[in-house]
């Protein structure tokens, strides 16, 4: 077991050391945004203690986040509550809270549900002079529901769809009407499993969050893209034996929505609406899911640097005991969200608990002591 814990330090060091090399290649500040970003938000303390590299670990009941199709090779049936202080540096009075279930029907089928939710406290909004015109309770949730199928041993499919309810205000604001929103999206998963006699080995391929826009406000351009995302990922697990393991994970995402377009500078160095280079941000749904990985003003050095990169590693002792750590990277000029993430976890059947911390590489990182908590209840 020594050994192995030595491969894992040896295989992270060399993860950490491909991201710092391509931090050095940066690109024009341009990052791409969407509305309820909230759903990219990892709900459970398990995979945040792997810096969200969590498509290759043993599927469990918050699984339906990363890939659906996982849940065909989950116990029995589980249930997890998670709860996050969030963004406590801006706002202590911030919270995230998820809730999720599943239960299989016989050796092939399963069906999941889970339900985010999103406190995020006052939000005041002013007039031009600083006033304050009114103070209004943000908040954000979605409800999802799974069906995963298994087409022979290894291999599952999975579809989810998702009710989505954004409420950041509602009213008039310097000339700009702003309204709650409703939207609705889908989920697309493969995900493969197999283990033989000294390891396991697995991997998944997820497409999120392809729905319909939101419209916050009646404005031009007042529509939002939902955060449509790929995730492809996968982990290695050395058996030692029943009870011992020792996981090796890897997931790269990208938002599969437009990048924001260069715009040309007027005399005063002002943006004008005319675009000098990239494309047109105002595209429907299925043109923007294939466009998206060909229309970055930078070209293909810029579209690189749209994908995220997290690998984590988690290790196993009597089946009981868990250690994981982490490290997620996402380029500077994207949005810069760089962290190592540390969790631990104590599993007595049929009850599990992990908790998560994850400390920030950059300062301009907002998501700052950022501690979860998950209880687990499965069933074999």
């Amino acid at each position: 077991m020594k050994t192995l814990i030595k491969i894992a330090y040896g295989v992270f060091a060399l993860l950490c050391i491909a991201f710092y090399s391509h931090a050095q290649v940066q690109n024009q500040y341009n990052t791409v945004t969407t509305g309820a970003s909230f759903l990219l938000i990892s709900p459970d303390a398990r995979s945040t203690g792997v810096a969200e590299a969590g498509t290759g670990l043993m599927s469990d009941a918050n699984s339906g986040f990363m890939n659906g199709a996982k849940l065909s090779f989950a116990d029995k049936t589980g249930l997890s509550v998670s709860y996050v202080p969030w963004l406590r540096e801006i706002d202590k009075n911030l919270h995230l809270g998820n809730l999720s279930a599943y239960h299989q029907f016989g050796d092939r089928e399963a069906i999941g549900l889970s339900l985010k939710y999103l406190d995020l406290g006052s939000i005041n909004f002013r007039d031009e002079s600083g006033g304050l015109l009114q103070q209004y309770q943000a908040s954000e949730f979605s409800i999802d529901g799974t069906y995963s199928r298994k087409f022979g041993d290894a291999l599952a499919i999975a579809l989810t769809g998702r009710y989505i309810r954004s409420d950041l205000g509602m009213g008039t604001f310097n000339g700009m009407e702003v309204s709650a929103v409703n939207g609705y999206s889908a989920d697309v998963s493969v995900y493969s499993e197999k283990t033989l006699t000294n390891s396991r080995y697995a991997w998944g391929v997820s497409l999120t969050n392809i729905g319909t826009k939101l419209k916050y406000s009646s404005t031009p351009g007042g529509e939002s893209f939902l955060p449509m995302n790929l995730r492809i990922g996968g982990g290695y697990t050395l058996l030692k034996n029943k009870s011992n393991s020792l996981t090796f994970l890897l997931d790269v995402n990208k938002l599969m929505v437009p990048t924001p377009p260069r715009y040309k500078l007027d005399a005063n160095g002002i943006a004008t609406s005319e675009i000098e280079k990239g494309k047109d941000p105002n595209r429907s749904v299925p043109n923007a899911l294939f466009s998206s990985l060909f229309d970055a003003p930078g070209g293909f050095r810029e579209e690189i640097s749209e994908f995220t990169i997290a690998g984590g590693v988690e290790f196993s002792y009597q089946n009981q005991f868990f250690i994981r750590s982490g490290y997620f990277y996402e380029d500077p000029e994207k949005g810069n969200r760089q962290h190592f993430a540390a969790g631990i976890g104590l599993k007595l059947k049929p009850f599990q608990f992990d908790m998560s911390y994850i400390a920030p590489v950059s300062k301009r990182y907002v998501l700052r002591n950022g501690i979860k908590f998950t209880l687990s209840y499965s069933i074999d």
